[in-house]
């Protein structure tokens, strides 16, 4: 009986009428039966995986107005991770898209039975998060910062309001706690089985007992799929097999890499108490325990995340159904004991079973959805880190709006298939990488942490010297990147555990970073920027580009043209510089975590012409930063050629010798607003470059230099940069980049009719400055990013990055205002009057903090004054 455990729906007698007319009988054994019905010959849909995933994508889909659409399962529907969830659906989230769909998916299960018919045990009991010290309190109430302005009650609430909500819980190492009242439990099966009964009501067919052995493909697009029964034509196919996706993901013709893996996770099932625990008693999540807590028929259910994991299935020897895998006692002691502490008087309760089932991580832990960027028509939705039945609902809505619109109804690339490349799909560094992640399910997550596992996969050919030279390193896309150079002295263990949310270890070092790019001349290696080369024979190159971009790429050959790759919606679908080195060749240099996401968008729009050639060079060049008034005294010498602004003008592009190397491109940008270069250097001479860049700078004092420098000059001068603060949904109206757009450029683009509405009828939300007014550095919380915008005392937007400017002496946050009518909660335009009219703050953990607004564009604010209070804010022009 307790193999079913949560999830026991009782199939046949819960709701026969769940099934599609052309649903084969159920089996009782482990063996398909014969299936008197065969399967469709053609779909528009065929989806794989009959858990909280796929039936959630059939419902949304129907509920959109698709109807052929097949759901095949291999077993049962819910028989997989979905049977074995523990049914805890909580909103909160640190990843805004996370907490949108954890949102929505708690309000579409509360109105599920009673469109379905179907019990999916939907009991709104609330959550209570425990923090035992004062940095895991300040997470917390980051979060309620979050889930507050979202229209999601919550607060933070003392140790004695724990023991009045939940009187069984120890609260004596407690120092408080985030209450969620709206938190809630389900049976994730029963969940599952409405999702099927209203899907299959809408014309989706369900086949269990069918299993998907190969997805077919042909120029680039799924053309159907092999089953155990036969063949299926099919436009799309969405896989939502689960721990069983990678594999899936590996059996068709074109391998499509899903970066998952399975670990064992384990929770404890109690008999009742002596007096049953009333079923709506809130939900514990005890993070520094690394476990939760919840009521089950008048027992408990309690889990956690171990800081050992079991990886599992890495042989793919894989189960058709998953049943109850093998006890550890050992394994859970650890838990167990963290339970006791938190509940002591649950020493005599019986216990009556360990569970121990399979959960997917992924290497972000972030889910992972979104189309194939090798396969078109291939859709994903797994790995779920543990928050299927969270995520389930909303998560399988933005798919469906993906698959019928062509894109979600919100910014979805946290968790977008094409933040991954090939490298991140190794057996070796999946199981690994998962290993560390099922631990930071719990672990404290200050700003600016790092993974350990899984590094230096791409690295620059100067990793081991700037290594030396005492490197910090972070990861981004699988590249190691520098953070800060720890001088000489300074105590390396140290600044490697600088782990807070307050002012951090490195921060004078990074100061004097950013004063030696302001002051002389820093090196900084950018290597893993994406860069491509796209050419031609004729003028196609020209004109592709002319339709692809905003801005006007027909330029004399030699400049360097900032530019947005657009929507049909105007948003940022990348953001990049582009050089013309010839009539009829380009090089496009764009962020770190654009190649695979940027490679498919080009790769599905430039025509089928074998004149047009496009080639990822992001490996064959080494890319080196000079930033700082000296830079042009460094490279003149090294170059014998001139180098001022009048023989070479900014944003312009050459082809020279630095040294003794040849063929080095340099262009006179930097990425920062500072003077300088970056050079693209071929990976042969990287480092006799970079030898004798820095052998001729130290006259200059040159130095090397780090990101956490770059972030910092980028921000102050109101750089906005792709991912953090530019997407799919931001347009170059709302963010003061119209000098990148060339609306009359003599030919159409993508994009360009949405910018042309914008420009008529005004923006919806505007990119702003904000630089703290009344903010201690030394001793108050920092702000990071994602942190609420107040306009005269209301909600009007969020930070989207943000750093200290060493120049200002202040933080300096970036984000977007949005403007909603007082009284019917309307959009408005906003216009610089609303902007520049609001008294401004932002809420850094429950603390708000006086902030002045800026517009772009604007005037230098640097000037050598050396006390804040002295600094003139005002007078902003266009650099």
């Amino acid at each position: 009986m307790f193999l079913r455990l949560l999830s026991d729906v009782r199939w046949r007698a819960a709701n026969p009428k769940w099934r599609s007319p052309t649903c084969c009988r159920r089996s009782t054994s482990s063996t398909a039966e014969p299936h008197p019905v065969s399967l469709p010959a053609r779909a528009q849909v065929v989806i794989c995986g009959g858990g909280i995933m796929g039936t959630s994508v059939a419902y949304h889909l129907s509920k959109m107005g698709w109807k052929d659409i097949v759901l095949l399962e291999q077993g049962r529907l819910a028989a997989g991770t979905t049977r074995f969830c523990a049914g805890i659906v909580s909103t909160a989230r640190h990843v805004s898209i996370e907490l949108k769909m954890a949102d929505y998916s708690n309000k579409l299960y509360q109105q599920l039975e009673q469109e379905t018919g179907v019990n999916t045990g939907y009991t709104k009991t609330g959550s209570i998060s425990l923090a035992q010290t004062q940095d895991r309190l300040i997470s917390l109430k980051r979060i309620a910062s979050s889930l507050n302005v979202m229209g999601i009650p919550c607060e933070i609430i003392t140790p004695k309001q724990v023991a009045q909500l939940h009187p069984l819980i120890n609260i004596h190492d407690l120092v408080g706690a985030m209450y969620v009242p709206e938190d809630a439990l389900v049976s994730s099966a029963n969940v599952s089985l409405a999702l099927a009964t209203a899907a299959s009501r809408n014309g989706v067919q369900i086949h269990e007992r069918t299993s998907v052995s190969h997805v077919s493909v042909q120029k680039g697009r799924v053309t159907g799929v092999e089953t155990d029964r036969g063949q299926i034509q099919c436009q799309y196919f969405v896989n939502c097999a689960g721990q069983w996706a990678y594999e899936l993901g590996h059996s068709g013709e074109e391998p499509v890499n899903i970066p998952l893996h399975a670990c064992e996770h384990f929770y404890l099932l109690t008999h009742p108490l002596k007096e049953p625990l009333a079923s709506n008693l809130p939900t514990i999540v005890d993070p520094d325990g690394r476990i939760y807590i919840r009521n089950w028929q008048g027992g408990i259910l309690s889990g956690g995340f171990e800081k050992n994991p079991k990886p599992l299935f890495t042989e793919g020897r894989n189960q058709l159904e998953i049943q109850n895998l093998q006890e550890d006692w050992d394994h859970f002691e650890p838990l167990l004991s963290a339970l006791l502490r938190r509940m002591p008087d649950l020493e005599a309760l019986q216990i009556m079973q360990l569970v121990n089932c399979p959960e997917s991580f992924t290497p972000d832990m972030r889910c992972i959805m979104g189309e194939s960027p090798t396969v078109r028509g291939y859709f994903v939705l797994a790995g779920m880190n543990s928050a299927g039945i969270s995520y389930g609902g909303g998560a399988g809505k933005y798919l469906a709006e993906w698959m019928v619109n062509g894109y979600p109804s919100e910014n979805v690339w946290p968790l977008d298939l094409k933040r991954f490349g090939t490298l991140q799909s190794s057996r070796t560094f999946l199981r690994h990488r998962v290993m560390e992640v099922m631990p930071l399910m719990c672990d404290l997550k200050v700003p600016r942490w790092d993974f350990q596992t899984g590094r230096q996969l791409r690295t620059s050919p100067l990793y081991d010297r700037l290594d030396a030279q005492g490197a910090r390193w972070m990861e981004k896309h699988g590249f190691e990147r520098v953070k800060y150079f720890v001088p000489p002295g300074k105590d390396l263990l140290d600044l490697d555990q600088s782990k807070t949310f307050y002012k951090p270890d490195w921060f004078d070092i990074v100061g004097s970073e950013v004063k030696c790019c302001k002051e002389a001349v820093c090196v900084i290696d950018m290597s893993s920027f994406t860069k491509f080369e796209i050419s031609s024979t004729g003028d196609q190159a020209l004109e592709t580009l002319q339709y692809l971009f905003s801005n006007d790429l027909d330029v004399p050959v030699g400049h360097v043209v900032h530019t947005g790759m657009l929507n049909e919606k105007g948003g940022y679908e990348n953001d990049c510089s582009i050089a013309r080195l010839s009539k009829r060749s380009f090089f496009m240099i764009s962020p770190t975590d654009q190649q695979v996401h940027c490679w498919a968008w080009l790769k599905n729009r430039l025509p089928d012409d074998s004149n047009l050639t496009m080639e990822d060079v992001t490996w064959k060049y080494t890319a080196l930063n000079l930033i700082g008034p000296r830079a042009v005294d460094v490279l003149s010498e090294l170059s014998y050629a001139p180098m001022t602004p009048e023989h070479f003008p900014s944003l312009f592009c050459k082809e020279m010798s630095v040294g003794y190397a040849n063929g080095i491109r340099v262009m006179s940008i930097t990425h920062t607003g500072e003077p300088g270069f970056m050079l693209y250097i071929p990976i042969e001479y990287a480092l006799h470059v970079y030898n004798e860049v820095m052998n001729m700078g130290q006259k200059y004092g040159i130095r090397n230099a780090g990101y956490y420098a770059l972030r910092s000059l980028r921000i102050e001068k109101f750089f906005a940069f792709w991912g953090q603060d530019l997407d799919a949904f931001t347009t170059p109206m709302e963010c003061g980049r119209e000098f990148q757009v060339k609306l009359e450029k003599g030919m159409q683009f993508v994009g360009q009719e949405a910018l042309l509405e914008q420009k008529q009828n005004g923006v919806y939300k505007r990119f702003t400055m904000f630089i703290l007014e009344d903010h201690d550095t030394d001793t108050d919380l920092w702000p990071w990013w994602g942190e609420p915008i107040f306009r005269n005392g209301r909600y009007v937007g969020k930070t989207t990055s943000s750093a200290y400017s060493y120049s200002l002496e202040r933080h300096v946050c970036l984000g977007f205002v949005h403007h909603f009518d007082e009284k019917t909660g309307e959009e408005l335009v906003v216009t610089t009057d609303f902007i520049n009219q609001g008294e401004y703050e932002i809420d850094i953990a429950g603390q708000r903090f006086q902030a002045k607004a800026k517009l772009y564009p604007f005037s230098s604010l640097f000037t050598h004054r050396r006390r804040k209070d002295e600094v003139e804010l005002s007078g902003y022009q266009r650099e």
